[in-house]
């Protein structure tokens, strides 16, 4: 299947929009008023827009912390992700964590799970329970270099195979484990090698060009849902920034940088457009524009939100409301008054 113009056109808003909100993430970081950490995903943004783009409507994904662009096509909204970072009271998560737990499970979109390498088997399980209710669902979840050492990540992978399951994982090899090169964590050459020890299917595609990581993730999609077991899709990018916004990221080769800022998945996509005739600079220019005025806006939104109290953090924690929990949450908030 070829990506036709209005696909593009629509993968460029992606991609961009993920570009400018991280920028006023950063913009609000450095202001004081994001709660916990920044993860930025400068220099990957095609690799989770491509792959998220491929999934259909009643899949699931579970991203990491640099997959904004894979949460933005999942459909959600600027204003609900900076209300999350910023803890307000109206965020999906009412306050109580950043975007790590950002979750809508309405739209098929799941929080990441901290512990690396968990999610294979987390969203493995959750295949597996839509095959017993008889539907043909599609999960994807991604990895880092780093995650695909871990223990969870075989355990997980082995079960899949085994099972058949219809899962996707995304390989985001972006150079570094926090501080560490891949080549002193993994004597893997490749990520993908590492699908042949459990029988299991892969491909390694150029991460920072969107319509070769939007083809290669349908074809993946394609074989999980046809009944073939999981598949392992690495993508080559780069990781621009350090592991977070406080990571000034001195082990990083000012050369080896410079090259991959030579590779922005971005600028290149703008240079097909061009050359394809779908987009020229006066278009893609609207387009900045109108996100500007949507991130304007929604900055403001998040900014005006309330704040959380004490009372909603001992809701929605347990299904059944047992008597026990709401008198020591009345003790608790009594004793804050």
């Amino acid at each position: 299947m070829t990506t036709s113009p209005e696909q593009q056109k629509t993968l460029y808003r992606h991609l961009l929009l993920t570009r400018l909100l991280e920028e006023r993430m950063v913009s609000l970081y450095r202001q004081g008023k994001m709660t916990g950490g920044l993860f930025r995903c400068l220099g990957q943004e095609a690799t989770a827009v491509g792959t998220a783009f491929a999934l259909e409507e009643g899949d699931l994904l579970v991203p990491i912390i640099r997959d904004l662009g894979a949460t933005l096509v999942r459909g959600a909204r600027p204003v609900d992700i900076l209300r999350q970072v910023m803890t307000k009271a109206d965020a999906p998560a009412r306050g109580r964590d950043g975007f790590l737990h950002f979750c809508l499970p309405e739209k098929g979109l799941y929080s990441a799970i901290a512990m690396l390498g968990t999610a294979v088997s987390v969203v493995a399980g959750m295949v597996l329970a839509d095959r017993y209710l008889g539907k043909r669902t599609v999960g994807m979840t991604y990895l880092g270099e780093g995650g695909t050492s871990t223990g969870a990540f075989h355990e997980g992978i082995n079960f899949a195979a085994v099972q058949k399951l219809p899962l996707v994982v995304v390989l985001e090899f972006n150079r570094y484990s926090y501080s560490t090169p891949s080549e002193m964590q993994c004597g893997a050459a490749t990520l993908a090698d590492k699908a042949a020890g459990y029988g299991v299917a892969s491909a390694i595609v150029d991460g920072n060009d969107v319509l070769a990581v939007v083809e290669a993730a349908r074809r993946a999609v394609a074989w999980a849902r046809a009944g073939n077991g999981p598949f392992l899709l690495e993508c080559k990018t780069y990781r621009r920034k350090g592991h977070a916004e406080h990571d000034g990221q001195a082990y990083v080769d000012a050369e080896e940088l410079a090259e991959w800022t030579r590779r922005d998945p971005i600028a290149r996509f703008e240079r097909h457009l061009d050359a394809a005739g779908v987009m020229d600079a006066a278009a893609r220019e609207a387009v900045r524009a109108d996100i500007d005025a949507e991130l304007d806006a929604a900055v403001a939104e998040a900014e005006a939100s309330p704040a959380p109290v004490p009372d909603p953090e001992f809701r929605g924690v347990r299904a059944d409301e047992e008597a026990a929990v709401r008198r020591r949450a009345e003790t608790f908030v009594g004793g804050l008054r």
